[in-house]
Formats: C-alpha cells, sequence, structure tokens
C-alpha cells in the first residue's frame, strides 16, 4: 500500500513538473529526444484499467478486504471455479435423485402394508367360512345336498409295493 502512495505521489509531481513553461524560444528549437512526458501521457498512464501486481507476502487483511479477489487471480483460477460450480450442481441434482427415491419408497412400502393387511383380511374371512362348523351350518340349511356327516371312520387302505 505504501509502494502505490509513493507512485501515486512520484506521478503527481511529475505531472506539476509538465506544465508548459513560457519562455522565448520557439517550439522547434527544442530538443526532440524531450525526456520528461507531457501531461497528456501521464494522464494516459494513471487512466489504464491495469492492476498492481500482488505482492507475495498473503496477510489476514487482504484476505478479509478482498484484495485476493482481483481479475487476474480470478482469470487464473476460472476452471477451478467453473469445476466447483459444476460439482456443485451434481450434488445438488444427486440429493435431489436420492429424495425422490426415497419418497417412491416409502409410497410403495405402505402400499406393501396395505395389501398385507388386505391378504391377511381375505385370508382370515377365508378361514373363518371354511370351518367345519360353518360347512355343516350351510348343509343343513340347504335341504337339496345330499351330503352329510360320515358316521363311519375313514378306512386307511395299504397298497403293497412290488
Amino acid at each position: 500500500m505504501k509502494e502505490q502512495d509513493k507512485d501515486i505521489i512520484t506521478n503527481e509531481e511529475q505531472t506539476e513538473n509538465v506544465q508548459p513553461q513560457q519562455t522565448s524560444e520557439p517550439e522547434s528549437d527544442k530538443p526532440a529526444d524531450d525526456l520528461s512526458p507531457t501531461l497528456k501521457e501521464v494522464i494516459e498512464e494513471q487512466a489504464t484499467e491495469d492492476e498492481a501486481p500482488i505482492t507475495s507476502a498473503l496477510t489476514l487483511r487482504k484476505i478479509l478486504g478482498g484484495d485476493i479477489l482481483t481479475t487476474s487471480a480470478i482469470r487464473r483460477q476460472i476452471w477451478l471455479f467453473l469445476l466447483i460450480a459444476f460439482f456443485a450442481i451434481l450434488y445438488i441434482a444427486n440429493r435431489y435423485s436420492c429424495q425422490q427415491d426415497l419418497i417412491e419408497i416409502d409410497k410403495l412400502q405402505k402400499e406393501l402394508q396395505d395389501a398385507k393387511y388386505r391378504a391377511l383380511s381375505s385370508s382370515s374371512q377365508l378361514t373363518e367360512k371354511s370351518r367345519e362348523s360353518n360347512v355343516l351350518d350351510m348343509l343343513k340349511n340347504n335341504n337339496d345336498s345330499s351330503l352329510h356327516i360320515a358316521n363311519q371312520p375313514p378306512y386307511i387302505i395299504n397298497v403293497p409295493e412290488e
């Protein structure tokens, strides 16, 4: 920062020294090799948008003050910034996709739970209707059926193997 102040003071001194002097000599007699720059040249030099080179010593003040974010530093690191942005977009897209998959899994688990409950309900109704007492009641109510309860136990027939 002090070097820049010295440069500015030097440039201001130069602009003060460059003011045209009233002399009796005609301009054609002035040497063409005048070493002092003209006022126009000094102003053009100061008006350029070039940045001052960054010193090699990085301090916390420079980092927090934003001096590190000069256009030349950003131009050198543009591919790094693009890579970071690409990975951020990829991360967000992946997270969104995972959340959509988790929502779909929850929906399918609820559907599976409902299907299990319906299957259990149907199984219990079928078991109730096929109980022996219910079947006998249905046979008694339907007099036209020729089915009745057996009076004798079933016979076991043994077939010898040859």
